[in-house]
C-alpha cells in the first residue's frame, strides 16, 4: 500500500467526521497517523472541534425544539 501524503490524510480525517471511510481509506489513514505526529495532532484538533460544535448545537437547539433560528 502506498503511503498517504499529509494533504490526503487531512482530507480523510475531515471526511470521516461526516461519512464512513472505506476499509482501504481507514487502513491508510491509521498507518499514516501512526507515523506522522503532525497529522496525529491535526486529527485530535479536528475531532475536538467537531465534538465541540455538536455539543454547542445540542445546547443551543435541544432535540425537542424546532429548527435552529436564522
Amino acid at each position: 500500500m502506498k503511503m498517504l501524503m499529509c494533504h490526503k490524510a487531512t482530507r480523510l480525517m475531515s471526511k470521516r467526521l461526516d461519512v464512513a471511510l472505506t476499509r482501504k481509506e481507514r487502513l491508510a489513514l491509521t498507518l499514516h497517523l501512526a507515523m506522522c505526529g503532525a497529522c496525529k495532532n491535526c486529527n485530535r484538533q479536528l475531532t475536538l472541534i467537531h465534538t465541540a460544535g455538536h455539543e454547542y448545537a445540542e445546547q443551543a437547539w435541544p432535540s425537542d425544539s424546532q429548527t435552529p433560528p436564522r
